[in-house]
């Protein structure tokens, strides 16, 4: 029905409960009763005694002795024997199973084939009577209807029906000897019954039926139609048994609900025992008939003494209540009467019960009060009554034998109280108290949702089932009601929060199915709108109750979860969610939960704080001069260990009510920790300094590492309040003092690798070839290691200040940049010592006399001796090289790791700009290359020299070496050396001639001032310095300020790299190239051409620059021969270069093998470039000839193309093709041509070249390249600068950009032609001498003109400022 029209009413009723309203039923519900424990007692009692009084009766067998004369037998009515069946408590425990009929039919058939071995059943009568029953029992409709009801008197009734139609047939009319068979043959069946229950283990289930099927078959039997054969009845003796009633004790061993009254109320059972005797005289069947008559008529008056309309909601839900009211106390009043059939005598017949099956059907079994009694009973083996049926008894309600009913009377009846509900309530919470008491009281199994509980056991749980059944409490009080009690003993800590639990599950319990149970509460899926009215209100009492007291318990359990083993508030929460907040009768007050909220957080911060106390007493001691950082690490550790778990631990539910843990232990504590650390660490510090004491530098990195992940912490927990210093800038010194530390002892860890370096490859045989990894040796890969750790000690603390990062990379890249020079020195002059050596002849000419000395020059002349042995290299030597070439590689991957172009970005961006800021260079990096120098004296007897040169500084100290060029008065070396000062700074330049025997001769002297305001521009200069004896020297000079500059630095070190390995390269190449210059000279074409004709070889000194004479052309084969020995020199030293050599390195070696024999045939073609004619002769057509022949075969065999695969070998391609082959090519073209048409090609040349670079200084690019040095001159004495681009550090910061560069230089080489080939053929010409010089000032002037305009540019782009531009920044 719906509720809509009760609307307003239930709302003004609800509400005036909820401001205070009193109730409308009596006393006990406008005010709460005081009940005292005796006199619930006393009720229970009676209840307890009238259930002893109620229970069905037991019966016994008694033996009858026969009389004399014969018994008459007469059949027993049927229906007298189904009244056991048709009068019961639950007509469930009566029905046969499911499966049953199947069964039963199976068994008949058995019967009937004689399959049953039972001898009882093989009389043919028997198996006719059973199978008349078979056929009746087969039809479908009655299968299905036994299949339906399920009802075992049905089966009986209808085989009774069959065997006395069956037995009836052939008997005349006066002949009643069939009946009894009749009997007989039913016993037979309810036996057969009987037999299909226990073979299938149906009675455990059904025990009530097996015993009423049995107490059936005896009364079958009574009149003495067993079985068995007549002559066994009876023990053989005459007579026969009946069943008769034992009467009742009325002794409390008797009585099962009365011990569990006297346990729960703590009495002897001499004390109930007496109680009853006193009062079993008004304790009567009669009395409590009289009470349910009594509540009957009450009940019908609306009497405030019964439940009222007045106290539900709904006016519905009032009537179905009472209309639900009216079976149940029939069934009571006739199970009543049952048991004591005299008081159905004092009644009239008319008032007497009628069985009715169908009268209020549907009611009865929607009842509330029949449900529960279901679920609670059926486990009891004895009850105050057994009715099930509906029944109508409304005669036992009738006015005239009730008593005149009292408004005022305080009660009416004997076992009913005046309050039940505080009755009922008082003795439930002694039930309880006594059962959670109860050791022996076993608890529940455990389920996947449910831990094992112990709340009721089942005597207590029948008790009280049966106080409710008897005193008419509805099953939602019951709940309600045991709710309360159990906030009551919850609130008083009588019982534990799982128990809380597990009461509000025990009550949300499903009705069991197929089990028995022994709770006296079932589930109760109800409608809210059916409660009365003072359910709803302590419902809602005790639901707030328990609110409160679960956040009292929350808060306190809450007050530990910082501990390591905190309790779990996963069941506060877990009752709190899914049994207060989702009742519907619980509202929540939002203000209230932000009031709870706030002091949850409050009183979490204050345990944070007093946790925090606890770790600054425990971890850091009192005395400040005891203080260390590893205090503040401990401390640290503590608190992360702590925020760690607390995290973890809240991980999926971070919040509890509103409040985040977590976030209230970082707000507290982490605020706390990094002012008290900082002011730790200061105080330690100024203590160090104050004693002269430096604290470890490991202790500030630990510290750093730990202040690091607890700021990290910081941040993600508040990310609006920053941590209270700056970790890096307390820090940063142990750093700085960790890396000057390093570069402190960068040097002897450099020495200590070399010196236990023995440089050989490292294979694991002695002759076994090693492959390219195993070409470097030990040392250069233990500094790299070093240099390594030494970066990625600062990489693992993650500093993160990227400034402050950077320039720590800055720094150590200074430190790698020292170690490697370092490096480099030592293997260079282990490498130099190594290629000095003396040979054994060499070393027996330092004995030999000077006399001695001439006259074996003689005899090698005479005999025409001039084989040149191989040079003996070390394996070493080639190792060490090897190293070199690793350590390029290795220092290119550091480049790499380090991110060098991020950390100078970084720099740049955190630094004021040029204009902005007093940059100040105090050191300063020279670059001097020492080209060349020409018309040097000779020294030598053979009228030649053996050149290198010195450079050195005023105080003497050699500075540079270049290498040793033998046999040659205008030689060139091309080396660089890097020299750094802090002022102007005068170098000497000394040039020596080599001399194996005795001392060395000097050569000439020169000297240069390199002052660094002269090369402000930071442009690169060329000087042509006269010797102070005869020739001139050619240097070409830059400048760079030396910066604290990532990219400096590397690239610094790159070039070292280089410059050691070109140098050493070129060592190696130097030893080969005295048997080029023989294979490749004026001497050995002659000799081919004159077709072995020799002469002496001092006449050959004297004639070598006369015209040869015209002789027949060699051949192809003659050409090639004549370099065979060269090719062989070349293999056998390739052979031992290639056993330790890497590849890289062997390419390297043959490029610069190649470049020297392009210099050794440029030579032998032309004179070097100067303003001056030369005395060389210019070659014939036919030694031209031979010369680019021997070109050709010599590019060939540099190439080493396999004739079968086609692969090139050798050097590539590129390297081959240079510029400087290109310009040897271009000799070709010109060589023969006329002085006046080169002197033109050699002016359109130069006009082509000015308007080129006019264009290039318009466009506002990039200084022209002029490639050809000045000649000297007065421009050479200022020093004016070259137009050549310079070679900065910071284009070799990596090998990428020193890659980048070198192609770049050989692009510029190709676009820009030049006439310095023709300026060289020019010099063999006499008749050009003005010409030379001429074109030589014309460079000048040139050269100077661009470079003034390249400095003005410069300065315009500064702002006025220092000449900036031409290094390179990001």
């Amino acid at each position: 029905m719906s509720t809509s029209s009760h609307s307003k009413p239930i709302n003004r009723r609800v509400n005036s409960l909820q401001n205070g309203g009193q109730l409308s039923r009596e006393g006990s519900r406008t005010r709460k009763r005081v009940v005292s424990p005796n006199d619930a007692y006393s009720f229970a009692l009676r209840v307890a005694y009238l259930a002893y009084l109620l229970q069905p009766r037991a019966r016994r067998t008694q033996h009858v002795p026969a009389p004399e004369p014969q018994v008459q037998r007469s059949s027993s009515s049927i229906n007298d024997l189904m009244k056991d069946f048709s009068l019961v408590r639950d007509s469930k425990s009566t029905r046969f199973p499911h499966g049953f009929t199947a069964e039963l039919e199976k068994r008949l058939t058995g019967v009937l084939m004689g399959r049953e071995k039972k001898p009882e059943y093989n009389d043919a009568t028997v198996k006719r009577t059973f199978a008349a029953f078979l056929n009746t029992f087969s039809e479908p409709s009655f299968k299905k209807r036994m299949e339906k009801d399920r009802r075992v008197e049905d089966l009986v009734l209808i085989f009774f029906s069959n065997a006395t139609k069956e037995l009836q047939k052939g008997k005349g009319p006066g002949d009643d000897s069939w009946k009894l068979m009749v009997d007989r043959h039913v016993a037979l069946f309810v036996r057969l019954i009987s037999l299909v229950l226990k073979d299938h283990d149906w009675t455990r289930e059904r025990p009530e039926l097996l015993s009423r099927l049995s107490t059936l078959e005896s009364k079958l039997l009574a009149h003495d139609q067993d079985l068995a054969a007549s002559s066994s009845r009876n023990g053989g003796s005459g007579g026969s048994t009946i069943e008769v009633i034992v009467p009742l004790s009325h002794e409390v061993k008797d009585m099962p609900l009365v011990r569990v009254v006297a346990r729960i109320f703590g009495l002897t059972n001499t004390q109930v025992q007496s109680d009853i005797d006193k009062n079993k005289s008004a304790w009567t069947e009669k009395a409590a008939l009289q009470d349910l008559k009594t509540y009957q008529q009450l009940l019908n008056l609306n009497s405030p003494k019964t439940l009222r309309n007045q106290d539900f909601d709904l006016e519905e839900a009032y009537d179905e209540w009472r209309k639900s009211e009216a079976p149940d106390l029939s069934q009571m009043m006739l199970a009543i009467v049952q048991s004591n059939p005299e008081l159905a005598k004092s009644t009239s017949a008319g008032s007497l019960a009628q069985f009715n099956p169908g009268s209020n059907g549907a009611e009865a079994h929607d009842s509330g009060y029949l449900d529960s009694s279901k679920k609670l009973s059926e486990n009891s083996e004895s009850s105050s009554y057994v009715i099930d049926q509906p029944v109508d008894l409304s005669s036992l309600g009738s006015r005239e034998h009730s008593p005149e009913l009292q408004q005022d009377e305080e009660n009416v009846f004997t076992y009913m109280p005046p309050d039940a509900r505080a009755y009922y309530r008082l003795i439930l919470g002694q039930a309880l108290s006594y059962d959670l008491k109860d050791q022996n009281l076993q608890p529940t199994e455990a389920t996947a949702d449910m831990p094992p509980m112990k709340l009721l056991s089942k005597q207590s749980s029948e008790l009280l089932n049966e106080l409710c059944l008897r005193w008419r409490l509805p099953q939602v009080s019951r709940i309600i009601l045991f709710l309360d009690v159990i906030r009551e003993k919850f609130i008083d800590e009588e019982i534990t929060l799982d128990t809380l639990d597990a009461a509000f599950n025990f009550i949300k319990e499903p009705l069991p199915e197929n089990r028995k149970s022994s709770n006296f509460m079932s589930t109760l899926l109800f409608d809210r709108s059916k409660w009365t009215l003072a359910d709803f209100t302590l419902n809602q009492q005790t639901l707030l109750a328990l609110h409160d007291a679960l956040l009292r318990d929350l808060y306190d359990t809450m007050q530990h979860c910082y501990e390591s083993k905190p309790p779990s508030v996963g069941p506060v929460m877990y009752v709190l969610e899914h049994h207060i907040y989702e009742d519907p009768n619980f509202s929540k007050n939002p203000e209230d939960l932000e009031i709870f909220a706030h002091q949850l957080r409050e009183g979490l911060c204050g345990r944070a704080f007093s946790i925090y106390k606890e770790f600054l007493g425990s971890k850091v001691p009192q005395d400040q001069q005891q203080w260390e950082f590893y205090h503040v690490i401990e401390l640290g550790k503590a608190v992360v260990t702590l925020a760690e778990r607390i995290q973890k631990r809240y991980r999926k539910n971070p919040e509890v009510m509103g409040v985040n843990p977590l976030t209230a232990l970082v707000e507290t504590i982490l605020p706390l920790y990094s002012d008290d650390a900082k002011d730790i660490i200061e105080r330690i510090l100024q203590l160090a300094a104050q004693k002269g004491e430096e604290v470890p530098i490991e202790d500030g990195f630990e510290l750093y590492g730990e202040l690091v992940e607890i700021r990290r912490i910081h941040a993600e927990a508040l990310p609006n309040n920053p941590f209270s210093f700056h970790i890096e800038e307390v820090l940063a010194d142990f750093v700085w003092r960790w890396i000057r530390m390093t570069e402190s002892m960068m040097g002897t860890w450099v020495d200590q690798a070399v010196k236990q370096d023995n440089f050989a490859v490292r294979t694991d045989q002695p002759n076994q070839i090693p492959s390219e990894d195993e070409r470097h040796s030990v040392s250069v890969i233990d500094i790299f290691s070093s240099f390594n750790q030494t970066i990625d000690r600062i990489v693992q603390l993650n500093w993160d200040d990227d400034l402050q990062y950077a320039k720590f990379m800055t720094a150590l890249a200074r430190v790698v940049g020292n170690g490697i020079a370092r490096y480099c020195e030592v293997v260079e002059q282990k490498f130099t010592w190594e290629m000095d050596r003396l040979t054994p002849e060499q070393e027996a000419e330092v004995n030999r006399t000077r006399q001695e000395k001439w006259m074996q020059l003689a005899k090698d002349a005479w005999s025409n001796k001039d084989k040149i042995e191989p040079f003996q290299f070390f394996p070493e030597s080639f190792v060490k090289l090897n190293d070199i070439e690793y350590a390029s590689q290795q220092l290119d991957k550091l480049e790499k790791e380090v991110n060098v172009d991020a950390c100078a970005e970084v720099i740049q961006k955190n630094t004021p700009p040029v204009n902005q800021r007093q940059r100040k260079v105090n050191n300063f990096v020279f670059t001097i290359k020492i080209v060349e120098a020409e018309d040097l004296k000779a020294c030598d007897i053979n009228g030649l020299s053996d050149p290198y040169v010195v450079l050195g500084d005023e105080y003497q100290k050699r500075l540079a070496k270049t290498r040793v060029i033998y046999s040659n008065l205008n030689p060139r070396w091309d080396e660089t050396v890097d020299i750094m000062t802090q002022g102007p700074l005068n170098i000497i330049a000394t040039v020596w001639d080599y001399d194996t025997l005795g001392d060395h001769d000097c050569v000439g002297r020169t000297s240069i001032k390199l002052d660094p305001s002269h090369f402000s521009d930071f442009m690169p200069r060329e000087y042509w310095l006269d010797l102070d004896t005869q020739g001139r020297l050619l240097l070409r000079v830059s400048m760079e300020g030396e910066r604290d500059d990532i990219q400096f630095y590397f690239g610094k070190a790159f070039r070292t790299l280089k410059r050691t390995e070109r140098d050493m390269t070129r060592n190696i190449t130097d030893k080969l190239s005295a048997y080029i210059h023989h294979c490749l000279s004026r001497r050995a074409l002659k000799s081919l051409l004159s077709r072995g004709i020799s002469m002496s070889s001092v006449s050959s000194y004297f004639n070598r620059n006369k015209p040869a004479p015209i002789t027949q052309a060699p051949t192809q084969a003659d050409i090639t021969n004549a370099l065979k020995p060269l090719f062989a020199y070349f293999d056998d030293n390739f052979a031992i270069m290639n056993q330790t050599l890497t590849s890289a390195a062997m390419v390297m070696v043959m490029t610069r093998l190649w470049k020297e024999v392009l210099a050794t045939i440029e030579a032998l073609l032309v004179p070097p470039l100067s303003d001056k004619p030369s005395q060389q002769r210019q070659l014939n057509q036919q030694e031209l000839d031979v010369v680019f022949k021997w070109l050709q075969l010599l590019y060939d065999f540099f190439h080493a193309v396999d004739e079968e695969t086609g692969e090139a070998n050798g050097v590539p391609l590129d390297v081959l093709r240079s510029p400087k082959y290109f310009d040897v090519a271009s000799l070709n073209f010109f060589y023969f041509e006329s002085t006046d048409a080169l002197i033109r090609t050699s002016e359109r040349m130069a006009s082509a070249t000015a308007t080129r670079q006019q264009a290039q200084r318009n466009r506002l690019s990039a200084p022209a390249s002029l490639t050809a040095p000045s000649f000297g001159g007065a421009a050479s004495l200022l020093g004016l600068p070259s137009t050549r681009r310079s070679k900065s550090i910071m284009l070799s910061r990596n090998l990428g950009t020193m890659k980048k560069a070198k192609e770049e230089k050989r692009k510029e080489a190709q676009a820009d032609p030049n006439d310095d080939m023709i300026l060289r053929i020019l010099r063999m010409r006499p008749e050009a001498e003005r010409y030379l010089k001429d074109r030589s000032r014309q460079k000048e002037r040139l050269a100077a003109a661009a470079a003034a305009e390249m400095i003005v540019r410069q300065s315009i782009l500064a702002g006025g400022g220092r000449m900036t531009s031409n290094l390179p920044r990001r």
